[in-house]
């Protein structure tokens, strides 16, 4: 136990200005209704609007708010890490503010953890109020990420749990700068179970995970929990070294022992293309290896706070490279 503070809500927010005040209150009556000590933890990533003024405000009169402001937009992940930084809950749950995710469900994470399980991740069963395209797209990144890593990630689960207090310690020891958090939270381990749920569409604003930012956060995944990729670049650069001596050997065979006029230029071209496209997927594959290896080389801090309201008898987190020397 950590203290008073039984639970610690995590809420990253980035441009959230139309949904904040619905999500604050939402949460406030889920968590009173627990009858138990907690606080909410929003986290700003650098948003543009005004939903840190709002949380802000609501800091001033309720003590149970706290709010960190980052100086930039520092991405999802990072916010959610300082977010688990500050708390104090002897469990810590993260849940996005956008209300896709049902802050009444907490309930039966909470019971679970009482229960005795230590990581109790929400499952969507079904996905409302998203387009086709997303769908899909989501369903092949979880199950993409699922196939090409080392460790097994939960499929069609977020970032939206509860966490143990010493799940959470644990995952302040790991000082990476890619960081893809419910990746780490299966690495770690300890007792796990899962609450099914149907995902609800968003009450207002746009999503913050279009499909760039998915991409990103797949590579993310695979790049720092697998080297499956640069095996498969290595298999498939020897099966393509491999055809391009076969085709070698017999266009010297027609050239030298038989009378025929080689032709089929552009089917040589089309061939050199895809050669030379699959080289450079190999390198594309290392360097997003070697770009995670510089990105750790330089040691810099995970995130910058601007400013925090509500906590100013708590003491600042140290993280990072002092961790991991410790």
């Amino acid at each position: 136990m950590t203290g008073t503070t039984t639970y610690s809500v995590i809420i990253p927010m980035y441009n959230e200005e139309a949904v904040i005040q619905e999500t604050y209150r939402r949460l406030k009556k889920v968590m009173n209704m627990t009858g138990e000590a907690y606080e909410l933890l929003f986290v700003n990533d650098g948003s543009r609007d005004r939903c840190a003024d709002i949380i802000r405000e609501c800091a001033y009169w309720d003590d149970t708010v706290r709010l960190i402001d980052f100086s930039r937009n520092f991405g999802h992940q990072i916010a959610i890490t300082a977010g688990m930084d500050y708390a104090e809950g002897d469990a810590v749950i993260i849940i996005d503010a956008d209300l896709q995710d049902p802050p009444e469900l907490i309930f039966d994470m909470i019971e679970k953890w009482k229960n005795g399980y230590e990581v109790v991740y929400a499952q969507r069963i079904k996905r409302n109020g998203e387009t086709m395209f997303k769908k899909w797209s989501a369903s092949l990144f979880y199950r993409v990420l699922r196939a090409s890593t080392d460790i097994s990630i939960p499929v069609d689960t977020g970032d939206f749990r509860l966490m143990d207090r010493k799940v959470v310690n644990e995952m302040k020891r790991l000082p990476e700068n890619n960081r893809f958090v419910r990746g780490l939270v299966s690495w770690i381990g300890f007792r796990q179970t899962a609450v099914e749920y149907e995902r609800d569409e968003r009450l207002a604003g746009e999503t913050k995970y279009p499909l760039k930012r998915m991409i990103k956060l797949c590579l993310d995944g695979i790049t720092s929990f697998s080297i499956k990729p640069l095996k498969i670049s290595g298999y498939l650069g020897a099966l393509l070294s491999a055809s391009g001596f076969i085709y070698l050997f017999y266009v010297l065979y027609l050239a030298l022992f038989t009378d025929e006029t080689l032709r089929g230029w552009a089917s040589i071209v089309s061939v050199m293309l895809i050669f030379n496209g699959c080289v450079l997927l190999m390198f594309g594959f290392m360097g997003e290896y070697i770009g995670r290896i510089y990105d750790e080389a330089k040691g810099r801090p995970l995130y910058i706070v601007r400013d925090v309201h509500g906590l100013n008898n708590r003491e600042k987190p140290v993280r990072k490279r002092l961790i991991a020397n410790e």
